[in-house]
């Protein structure tokens, strides 16, 4: 019940509202899409990316492997006047934070620390080990909350996430408060 569940949410309920398809260099899950849920892409077609400033962020993200997020799209929907959600980490946030100060940065938050271990535990699709860089890796992100504009607590996915579309929708409150 993470990012993930809060962004399928908002794809499900509120399709005036774009989101982002990342580029990665992992391996994709079995229920994952090409296209739809992810660019699963190589290592040089990844480098190709980030070489010809292709991506609007991208970033190493549990020191297994890179994602990114393809600039052209964002800018084009931006350019319609479209919300666009991006589905990013700490380290993507930073980088889009410096090439469009203007946006608005919202941090989802778990209710708990432990619910948000019994969710990583609850999803069954990494290892020990992984998990516990998941989780290094979460309280990295957590300490640096208040370098966002809002925070929702995701403990309802759909309260989450219509807080969330409404914050795109109209930003002003948010910023101001």
């Amino acid at each position: 019940m993470g990012k993930g569940t809060v962004a399928a949410y908002v794809r499900r309920h509120h399709p005036g509202v774009w989101l982002s398809v990342s580029a990665t260099t992992r391996p994709p899950r079995p229920d994952e899409v090409h296209g739809q849920h992810y660019y699963f892409v190589d290592d040089a077609e990844f480098d190709r990316l980030t070489r010809e400033d292709e991506l609007l962020e991208w970033a190493w993200v549990h020191g297994r492997a890179r994602y990114g997020t393809p600039r052209g799209p964002v800018e084009q929907v931006l350019a319609q006047g479209r919300p666009a959600l991006l589905e990013i980490d700490l380290q993507g946030a930073r980088q889009v934070r410096r090439a469009m100060p203007d946006a608005l940065f919202v941090f989802l938050a778990p209710p708990s620390w432990g619910d948000l271990v019994d969710r990583l535990e609850g999803r069954g699709t990494e290892s020990a080990e992984e998990r516990e860089v998941r989780l290094r890796t979460a309280r990295t992100e957590l300490d640096a909350a208040q370098e966002f504009d809002v925070t929702i607590v995701n403990d309802d996915v759909s309260r989450a996430a219509e807080e969330l579309v409404s914050l795109m929708v109209d930003p002003t409150p948010a910023k101001e408060s």
